[in-house]
């Protein structure tokens, strides 16, 4: 019998029949665009990748992706795609989340997720606003942020996911932007390659609710703003005039005209430390904003545990039946 070989996917193949139900100009669209052209590259079958999601505009996601799906509810996407990779560690599971469902009502779910090192991929959206339900104040707006829910400012603290991800434990922790689409292309295939729970920032435009939000890190003067984190390299900016270096642990940036390269920081994506350090820069004014993997480390994962002590539980005990089990203890009858 001649075996049959198939053509290599192509972005074609991950593109749903359902029509994109997002304002016209928001990020999502970008984001949709990267995944579904990085999927292929992957070299596995659509029947391996889940998407799983909550609530809000970036939880249509599984709907556009020609993979299998699901659309839960408000918050719970990491415990859905918990009991997914449990039942199928085969899969590749991927969670699309908001900075409102990912980090409020879900931020339980988000943060257990990430200790538990599950092999989950997760996605989360950040444009600093609720736009599904029209333009409150998120979990990640800035202080001050004038919104229908807030009319004189937010006074709310806003939180930061990367800092979030790091004190849960997780091992990778990245960030990218919307319109930077070869780098979240770069973000994607090392979030797949990674075995262990990991966390993609992703900063996204709502051109209704929050225009410009970002608009610093994606216009012309994006390079003066932005510095991209590569392990080993130098942290060098604005086109290798700028760099950081430390003052005891913090981060200052320095001319190049008057420093040696020698001088300037090295990235460590090992080095818990400093990624607590850049995780906690972003809120400076005077700091380049970081993206790229600010975290990663190899730890095992929970799903690989469980299955490694349910066949150490089988080889030691034998199977049984589950009316043994329920018989074993103590037992008693009532008359």
């Amino acid at each position: 019998m001649t075996e049959v070989q198939t053509p290599p996917l192509t972005k074609k193949d991950f593109v749903s029949d359902q029509a994109v139900r997002w304002c016209p100009g928001c990020g999502d669209y970008a984001i949709l665009a990267q995944t579904q052209k990085k999927m292929p590259t992957f070299g596995r079958k659509r029947e391996d990748f889940v998407f799983v999601s909550g609530i809000g505009c970036s939880s249509r996601f599984p709907y556009y992706m020609n993979t299998y799906g699901f659309h839960s509810i408000h918050g719970r996407a990491p415990a859905i795609a918990t009991g997914v990779k449990i039942a199928n560690p085969d899969l590749s599971v991927w969670v699309v989340t908001g900075d409102g469902d990912g980090l409020s009502i879900g931020g339980n779910h988000f943060m257990h997720a990430l200790r538990r090192n599950m092999d989950l991929n997760i996605l989360m959206f950040n444009n600093r606003i609720y736009g599904l339900t029209k333009g409150q104040y998120s979990p990640t707006s800035e202080q001050g942020k004038k919104t229908k829910a807030s009319p004189f400012g937010s006074i709310d603290y806003p939180l930061n996911p990367p800092s979030l991800a790091l004190g849960a434990q997780a091992t990778f922790v990245a960030r990218t932007i919307d319109r930077w689409q070869k780098h979240l292309a770069e973000m994607l295939e090392r979030s797949y390659q990674h075995d262990g729970g990991s966390l993609i920032e992703i900063y996204q435009n709502c051109n209704i609710f929050n225009d410009g939000a970002y608009e610093e890190y994606t216009g012309t003067e994006k390079l003066d703003n932005v510095i991209e984190l590569k392990h080993g390299e130098p942290m060098l900016f604005a086109k290798d005039t700028k760099g950081i270096r430390l003052d005891g642990s913090k981060a200052i940036v320095v001319d190049m005209e008057t420093h040696s390269v020698n001088d300037i920081l090295i990235h460590d994506e090992t080095n818990l430390d400093l990624a607590h350090i850049i995780a906690n820069w972003t809120s400076s004014p005077v700091l380049p904003e970081p993206i790229g993997v600010i975290y990663c480390i190899d730890k095992p994962t929970y799903n690989q545990e469980l299955v490694d002590q349910i066949d150490a539980a089988k080889k030691s005990k034998g199977l049984a039946k589950v009316q043994d089990l329920l018989n074993a203890g103590d037992t008693w009858i009532v008359n």
